[in-house]
């Protein structure tokens, strides 16, 4: 398996893990779902946390398509070489540092990392159209 796609595996796990923090804190703070959440969607009540947890996970759902999607298409065009993988990686590690820096409400760092994550998605597409 080339870099790439051990990375596209990555960061889909974690990006399929994030929902874990906002259901955490929707159990503490609410107690389990009882059978009328089922029929009423509104929101209950979170503190700041779980609102960012939340946030976070959209925010990684968001962003994993055009990721994948590239490194999909780097891999099916024959592409995949050191720059991809070093792309690759750094969108990893730059989304797992987001979903931190996010949880703890860190600002600016949090756009700093975000703006980061979207230039290793340029990146990718850059070595997939040259």
């Amino acid at each position: 398996m080339s870099t790439d796609l051990k990375y596209l595996a990555f960061t889909a796990i974690l990006t399929a893990s994030l929902w874990i923090p906002y259901v955490v804190c929707q159990v503490m703070t609410n107690g389990p779902l009882a059978p009328p959440n089922y029929i009423d969607p509104t929101p209950r009540p979170l503190p700041l946390w779980g609102k960012r947890a939340d946030r976070t996970y959209v925010n990684a759902v968001e962003t994993f398509a055009p990721f994948a999607a590239l490194v999909i298409a780097v891999h099916l065009a024959g592409k995949a070489d050191a720059m991809t993988a070093f792309w690759a990686m750094s969108f990893f590690w730059l989304r797992l540092a987001h979903a931190v820096v996010y949880l703890l409400g860190i600002p600016y760092l949090r756009t700093l990392i975000f703006t980061l994550g979207y230039v290793a998605v340029v990146g990718l597409f850059w070595e997939l159209v040259k």
